[in-house]
């Protein structure tokens, strides 16, 4: 009887440490799924946001070159006023 005293004492914590690490196992498994997971949406929500801003910025640019546009409209109008009226003037002199 002693020898089976001796085999279930050093054989039942020895199973019982080869579950724990095979439980142990499967819990780093899932974890590193988990964050897997984590880590590509994520990634989906930095990308998503980085569209977000560069259609932000694209038509933040659009509006600059409008309003570039539109001031050099304006200051082509002023300056065709303005030598109408310098011409005006020198013509009176």
């Amino acid at each position: 009887m002693v020898d089976a005293q001796s085999i279930l004492t050093v054989g039942l914590p020895t199973l019982a440490v080869l579950i724990g690490i095979l439980v142990n196992n499967s819990r780093f498994n899932d974890f590193n799924s988990r964050l897997s997971e984590l880590r590509s949406d994520m990634n989906r929500r930095f990308d998503d946001m980085g569209h977000r801003f560069d259609d932000r910025f694209d038509d933040v640019n659009h509006r600059i070159t409008d309003t570039r546009d539109l001031l050099r409209a304006e200051f082509l109008r002023v300056e065709q006023v303005l030598d109408a009226r310098i011409k005006h003037l020198e013509e009176d002199h």
